[in-house]
C-alpha cells in the first residue's frame, strides 16, 4: 500500500490513503504493522502528526494531518463547526435520483472492543449527506435474479455531518449501497465487481477538501487522485477516464 504527498507546508500536511490502511493503531486489528500516521511520519523525515478527522479502513483519499498541537485543536473544530467542504465519489448499486439531500439520523456504531465503555442507549445523532448523481450504466449481466440487467450509479457526495460511517449508512438506507462494503452493501454485487471487473475494494473516494488555513487564513483546496485502477474502471463502464472529469 503506497501512501502519497499531496501537500505540506509547516503547519500542516495532506497525503491520499489508499484503500485498506488503517489511520493509526486500532484494537480493531492489533496484528496490522502499517498505518497512515506513521507512514505519513516517515514520507516528512520523521517530524509528528496529529490527526484532525478519521477516514474508513476501506476508503481512500484525502487525509488530513496537523503539524503541532495547537493548529490540530484548530482544525478539529473547523471540522466539528462544519467549516470544512469534503467532497467523496462513491460507485453504488442501482440508478440512485438525479440529486437530493439525505436528512437520516445515525445512532452510534460501537465496536465491541474500542468502544467497550461506551454507553450503547445513545440517541440517534444528526447526519446530512447532500448528493449529485454524475452518470449511470447498466450491464447485461443479471447479478440479482431478480433482474436480467444491472445497474449502477456515480455520486459525488457532501457530507454536512461526520458520523461514523455515515456515507456508507446513508446510501445504505437510500437502497443505494455503496460497492464493495460488506457490512452495509450487497454481497452480490460485491462479488460481481470482484470476479468480473477485478474490483476487490470499497469503491468510496474521498475526493476533495476545502477550507480555509488556520494559519495563513488562505483558502485550501487538496484533491487527491483517483488513481489508475478506478479510472480504468470507470473506463470499462463507459465513463469517462480521465482525473479532470471528476
Amino acid at each position: 500500500m503506497k501512501l502519497t504527498l499531496l501537500y505540506q507546508d509547516d503547519w500542516l500536511v495532506a497525503v491520499n490513503k489508499p484503500s485498506g490502511l488503517l489511520v493509526h493503531r486500532s484494537w480493531l486489528d492489533k496484528a496490522e504493522t502499517r498505518f497512515a500516521m506513521q507512514m505519513t511520519r516517515d514520507l516528512i523525515g520523521g517530524r509528528h502528526v496529529y490527526p484532525v478527522h478519521r477516514l474508513d479502513r476501506p476508503t481512500s483519499g484525502v487525509l488530513l494531518f496537523a503539524l503541532d498541537p495547537a493548529v490540530a485543536r484548530t482544525l478539529t473544530e473547523a471540522f466539528a463547526a462544519r467549516r470544512v467542504h469534503k467532497e467523496y465519489l462513491a460507485l453504488v448499486r442501482g440508478w440512485a435520483p438525479e440529486q437530493g439531500v439525505i436528512d437520516y439520523p445515525l445512532k452510534e456504531q460501537l465496536d465491541k472492543i474500542a468502544d467497550a465503555m461506551s454507553s450503547p442507549d445513545r440517541p440517534a445523532q444528526e447526519a446530512v449527506t447532500a448528493f449529485r448523481r454524475l452518470h449511470q450504466v447498466e450491464l447485461p449481466h443479471a447479478v440479482s435474479k431478480k433482474h436480467p440487467t444491472s445497474r449502477y450509479s456515480l455520486v459525488k457526495l457532501f457530507p454536512k455531518t461526520g458520523r461514523k460511517h455515515q456515507l456508507r449508512r446513508h446510501l445504505a438506507h437510500l437502497f443505494h449501497p455503496i460497492v464493495g462494503d460488506t457490512s452495509h452493501g450487497d454481497g452480490r454485487h460485491n462479488r460481481f465487481f470482484r470476479e468480473q471487473l477485478g474490483c476487490e475494494r470499497l469503491l468510496l473516494v474521498a475526493r476533495r477538501l476545502s477550507f480555509e488555513h488556520p494559519i495563513l487564513k488562505v483558502p485550501m483546496r487538496i484533491q487527491a487522485p483517483l488513481g489508475p485502477d478506478v479510472l480504468q474502471l470507470f473506463a470499462e463502464l463507459g465513463w469517462p477516464a480521465s482525473e479532470s472529469d471528476y
